[in-house]
């Protein structure tokens, strides 16, 4: 691992180093012919079985061939004093000491009650528990790592204080993540989530970082509750030996790469059989190749920027300690499919779509942040993408998660940022088309520039929306109108019925008062685009995406006039076989009046755009709402103006079209 070789070098004189690297070049020679080859990816892919994510025996063998004996050490134990003394030196050692010595004071606020977790189950209330299950486990990783930079024992008793507050824990859950019986909680079953995971990782941490300097009969009980809770829970699960209510290690979202990679950290640093730790090994590899199958071939992440972020950064992290354990042998930074991965690790910088701006489709966030993150510092490295800026990082600490910030350490020249390059003044191309998906962004280049995103997609997306048909419109800095974003994560948020995850808080049509239905055959298909410099278009139908069999066209158009202040419209035309009512939406989170039944202006904190409505077919009334969703996650309360016609028809036309008031 680089962090030993980089211990043996400072620990030896420079002329025996200089020895012993000849030596290394001389033995590179003489055993060329016995160097073990790296894992072909899609030969183990070749033997994987269909119905269980654990490896196969034939994938097991390969494994062999390339996984070491020993137990995974994430980083020099305490012991280590030439190591641990380089990092206490550091702007980042010292800073985290300081970090820790301003918390030491603070008690665990774990366990939970079980009135609190039994409540937080019904209501789905994360404020309830989740802030304090965080807080604990990150003071107990600064502690740690402080105790490793100081070496002077004061971290000590609070440590065992905390770890004896996780190991009392009834269920390391969230508790919205147990079933409805609460099993976990009342001990009859075991399952492994974001939190369980995060909590035997930093177990698992404090165990072979600082050793003996634990007491013996703890580091017992941390092995037993290791064993217990994650290591025997994450392979008899993987093997259907155990069952489970949650599935993650065989899904395609954010899930997968955070579970998968916390509970085989835990089994290859924790396990002292090398059975064991080979298994999970290859139960990470099937799991990551269902996880990837998330994103389309050309990069795009349904989840959107935010996910993205704390996915693909676990799925990297996760690449970074296999290619360390197995010293190269297992490379998850291409997987055999290295085109695909590159085109996930530059997502970010092309789903942009102005000044840090992005479409909050589905739960997705609505900003980029680049600015030294773990997932775009290893995406820069390992896949081109643009290197992260460091201008507003006020920290020399690389991340909360103390597992990101060992790799930091040990590979400090990836995580020098560039202070130079602003994110938001990046230029960007003049549109983005992820056609696998079927979203588009398109990019006014206005002095004030005007810009949209939509999608076609389907509604069987991760952390899924029923949204065929969506867009959002960006004026400078300012969201306009359009998709609404997500509902905050409690009671009810993951039901299709919630008004802003359904199509009814969706800028798409409503037919015969009937919503789009979900299913992956639920769908919107691009069918043709235009990109010049002066105009983009692009026209999807969507008619799948409804369950009315009467209806025999619904045509979306998009259309962005790039001259001038510049025009966005978004035209609907349909057909059915019979008489329908029919209707649009504009959603916004800005202040808007109703002019007229034809014009309406949508004022936002800095800018304010005119939006002016034609029909074909019939005349148009505009009914008005806020949508009846407390505490949506982009904040305020959201508007739904319903554009509708005033009688059924068999076929019309409805257009908007969005001008900047300047």
């Amino acid at each position: 691992m680089k962090w030993q070789l980089n211990t043996m070098k400072h620990s030896l004189s420079s002329d025996i180093v200089k020895v012993l690297a000849l030596l290394c070049v001389g033995m590179a020679f003489s055993c060329n012919a016995e160097t073990v080859p790296s894992l072909d990816f899609n030969e183990y892919y070749s033997h994987a079985e269909i119905d269980t994510i654990y490896p196969s025996a034939k994938q097991i063998e390969l494994l062999a061939a390339v996984m070491p004996k020993q137990s995974f050490q994430p980083a020099p134990p305490i012991t280590n004093r030439v190591y641990w003394d380089k990092i206490a030196a550091g702007e980042s050692g010292k800073e985290y000491l300081n970090k820790a010595l301003s918390e030491l004071d603070k008690k665990p606020e774990v366990p939970i009650t079980d009135e609190i977790y039994r409540e937080a189950n019904l209501k789905g209330n994360r404020g309830m528990y989740k802030p304090r299950y965080y807080r604990t486990m990150e003071r107990l990783e600064n502690f740690v790592l402080a105790e490793c930079i100081e070496n002077k024992g004061r971290f000590l008793p609070q440590i065992t204080v905390y770890l004896h507050a996780i190991m009392n824990m009834k269920s390391w859950l969230h508790p919205n993540h147990d079933n409805r019986e609460n099993s976990v909680l009342e001990g009859r079953s075991m399952a492994i989530d974001l939190g369980a995971r995060k909590f035997g990782t930093d177990l698992a941490l404090a165990k072979v970082l600082l050793r003996d300097k634990l007491p013996a009969d703890m580091r017992k009980e941390m092995s037993d509750q290791l064993r217990r809770r994650i290591i025997d829970c994450y392979l008899k699960s993987c093997s259907g030996e155990q069952e489970t209510h949650l599935h993650w290690f065989t899904g395609s979202s954010n899930w997968n790469s955070v579970c998968t990679s916390g509970s085989m950290f835990v089994s290859i640093s924790a396990s002292n059989d090398a059975d064991e730790r080979l298994a999970a090994v290859g139960c990470a590899l099937n799991s990551m190749k269902k996880y990837l199958n998330g994103f389309g071939d050309d990069g795009y992440c349904s989840e959107g920027a935010g996910y993205w972020n704390y996915g693909f950064g676990h799925y990297l992290y996760l690449a970074q300690i296999v290619y360390d354990y197995t010293e190269g042998k297992i490379n998850l930074f291409d997987a055999g499919n290295p085109k695909k991965l590159q085109n996930v690790g530059t997502f970010p910088e092309k789903y942009q779509i102005q000044n840090g701006t992005c479409a909050p489709f589905a739960d997705g966030s609505s900003r980029v942040s680049n600015n030294g993150g773990f997932a775009y510092v290893m995406s820069a490295k390992h896949y081109g993408a643009r290197k992260p800026s460091g201008g507003k990082r006020a920290s020399n600490i690389i991340s909360d998660e103390a597992a990101y910030q060992l790799i930091a350490w040990a590979y400090p020249e990836s995580f020098i940022t560039d202070k130079n390059v602003d994110v938001t003044t990046k230029e960007l191309p003049d549109y983005s088309y992820f056609d696998d998906l079927g979203m588009v962004i398109s990019r006014g280049k206005q002095k004030v520039p005007f810009s949209i995103g939509i999608k076609a997609g389907h509604n069987a997306e991760n952390h899924n929306h029923s949204d065929v048909g969506t867009y959002i419109l960006v004026l400078d800095k300012d969201f306009v109108a359009g998709d609404i974003g997500a509902p905050s994560y409690t009671a009810g948020a993951f039901s299709p019925d919630n008004k802003a995850r359904s199509s009814w808080g969706h800028p798409v049509p409503r037919i015969d008062n009937t919503l789009q239905s979900n299913g992956r055959k639920f769908s919107g298909k691009i069918t043709a685009t235009e990109f010049t410099k002066a105009r983009d278009r692009v026209v999807m139908d969507i008619k799948a995406a409804y369950e009315i069999p009467s209806l025999t066209k619904l045509i979306r158009t998009m259309e962005n006039d790039k001259s001038g202040l510049g025009t966005i419209s978004i035209e609907d035309q349909f057909s059915s076989a019979k008489p329908v009512v029919f209707g649009i939406a504009i959603m916004t989170f800005a202040n808007y009046e109703i002019i007229d039944t034809n014009t309406i202006i949508l004022t936002t904190e800095n800018q304010k755009v005119k939006a002016e409505i034609t029909s074909k077919g019939a005349s148009i009334k505009i009914i008005d709402e806020p949508v009846p969703v407390e505490h949506l996650r982009e904040g305020g309360t959201a508007y739904r103006i319903g554009i509708d016609f005033t009688k059924p028809i068999s076929e019309g036309t409805i257009t908007v079209r969005y001008t900047p008031v300047l």
